[in-house]
């Protein structure tokens, strides 16, 4: 099919996380619902596995008094986790999702925000959170156990409460912390009605048709609502990733059918597989076949399967798409990624939208754009250039932060701090950030997003941040390996970056750095902890 519009795909109807499961347990209760690692091996959990399961938790929890409470649930992504939070919004508590890698000071303080009660914490984090984020903590270690105990509470018949709650579409389901790149983390209020619109909406727009490996944090909105739960109500199993150390492990033994990443993973993989060709000396050969490669594309001849075999065994040898959302992706990787016969459809949103507002669909794209607008949603620029979206999956605000609030949700419609445009296909084009924008003393406005962009296609470049010093456009490089210090060559990439641009474009200097920069759990740098007087 031309890349052209076509019927959105057919969802699975859901009104809540609840309703979700028990019908996946109804109509595929065999089917594979999750794949992990654990001690003895790898565990299988049906949807049968998975409901009784996370009925069997919340029956714990009632048992607890946990019910109607803040549980903040951290950990590394593990099933576990994923039943705690199921359990927690089923039962109608609200789950409050907090990073595990933040120091005990910053969870405590985000814990003491979202007004935590209780605690389920992994064995990992539980010696160094306990008392910390609450005075009421649980060790997510016994997991076994507090599975046990919940199935004879409802063998014994004291479970009636916990299955008699029915969840109210307007409560709030769950507390997600933004990313925080230009201040303090908020905490973002989703209703559970927030949250069935997102996944039964965006879903009109992709479905995977396979396996998913999850490798995002739970605790991070894309990772958890698109990479998990969208999963879910399409019934397809998902492989759990513990660390990321096990990703290329993790693709050679699932062989996912679609991965959700952010730009990271992409241009790390990408980095990989060019260093590798280029070991064999076949850099320039290789370029030519990919170009060959898109010519017969064009004329109908696809040969990226057998051509390019390698590639894709990397990625377990069945990846067909990677949903990349979280920051903004280069144009360049999604043409790459395409020759060698892997699918970037790029997509945008933010937690406060739960979190994605648009996609680009497998047989309807845009190269360049962040996606097609989600069915049912309306969005708007704005006189200052601004994004703005409304609609059922915006949040229900900031939680106890009503000035916050006021501020991005302005008469229904939430801005989102990008700038960009809207074609007139539905399809949305971001060109910067209105908070990052380098105003200059000639009145000239610079995104430095798109100075950033072109420095980091250098295969030198491990990451950059540009911005204003002294009324100076400067370029910030933390360079690969073998370019540290290399002031020389990095003088030569600004004038090559500069040619052609305007002078009050032009970058003024190159600093090197010998660190990453500091980023957030998006995996994006974050600006105002890394800007010198910022």
């Amino acid at each position: 099919m031309k890349n052209k519009q076509y019927p959105f795909y057919e969802v699975p109807e859901m009104e809540n996380l609840k309703d979700m499961i028990n019908k996946k347990a109804a109509f595929i209760p065999d089917m594979t619902a999750f794949v992990y690692p654990c001690e003895t091996g790898e565990m299988r959990k049906t949807y049968l596995d998975l409901k009784e399961d996370v009925d069997a938790f919340g029956a714990w929890m009632y048992s607890k008094n946990l019910m109607g409470k803040h549980v903040a649930i951290i950990g590394e992504n593990s099933y576990e986790w994923l039943v705690a939070y199921f359990a927690t919004i089923n039962g109608g508590s609200v789950a409050v999702a907090i990073d595990k890698s933040l120091p005990e000071d910053e969870a405590a303080a985000l814990a003491k925000t979202g007004e935590v009660e209780a605690a389920l914490v992994s064995n990992t984090y539980f010696e160094k959170l306990n008392n910390k984020v609450s005075n009421n903590c649980f060790n997510l270690k016994e997991f076994d156990n507090i599975l046990s105990e919940g199935r004879q509470i409802i063998k014994d018949g004291k479970a009636d409460e916990y299955f008699a709650y029915e969840i109210q579409p307007d409560k709030t389901a769950t507390i997600l912390f933004t990313s925080g790149t230009s201040g303090v983390s908020k905490g973002v209020e989703l209703t559970n009605h927030n949250i069935a619109y997102e996944i039964v909406h965006t879903s009109m727009l992709f479905e995977p048709r396979g396996g998913v490996l999850a490798v995002l944090p739970f605790h991070h909105a894309f990772g958890l609502v698109v990479g998990i739960l969208m999963v879910v109500n399409y019934g397809f199993p998902i492989y759990i990733n513990k660390s990321l150390k096990y990703v290329k492990k993790n693709m050679e033994e699932f062989g996912p059918q679609t991965m959700f990443l952010v730009p990271m993973f992409v241009e790390f993989f990408h980095k990989q597989i060019w260093n590798e060709i280029a070991k064999k000396g076949a850099t320039k050969a290789f370029k030519g076949l990919m170009k060959s490669t898109d010519l017969l594309l064009k004329t109908g001849v696809d040969v990226r399967k057998k051509t390019y075999g390698s590639i894709q065994k990397v990625f377990g040898g069945n990846l067909e798409y990677i949903i990349c959302g979280g920051a903004a992706l280069d144009p360049m990787y999604v043409k790459e990624f395409r020759t060698w016969g892997i699918e970037i459809l790029n997509g945008y949103g933010a937690t406060e939208c739960s979190p994605c507002t648009a996609v680009n669909r497998p047989l309807f794209k845009k190269d360049g754009s962040v996606g097609y607008l989600v069915p049912g949603i309306d969005v708007k620029v704005t006189d200052e250039g601004e994004i703005a979206f409304r609609g059922e999956l915006v949040m229900k605000g900031y939680y106890k932060n009503q000035e916050a609030t006021d501020a991005a949700l302005i008469d229904g419609w939430y801005h989102t701090g990008d700038l960009g445009y809207v074609d007139e296909d539905d399809f949305i084009f971001l060109t910067g950030r209105k908070k990052n924008l380098i105003i200059l003393s000639n009145g000239e406005n610079i995104s430095p997003e798109e100075l950033e962009q072109d420095i980091a296609r250098d295969d030198a470049v491990q990451e950059v941040l540009v911005y204003d010093e002294g009324g100076k456009i400067v370029a910030e490089v933390f360079p690969v390996e073998e370019h540290m210090g290399d002031a020389t060559y990095f003088e030569k990439l600004k004038n090559k970056v500069n040619k052609g641009r305007p002078m009050y474009k032009q970058i003024t200097r190159i600093k090197l750095r010998e660190e990453e920069f500091i980023k957030n759990a998006s995996m994006k740098i974050v600006r105002y902890k890394n800007i010198p007087n910022k």
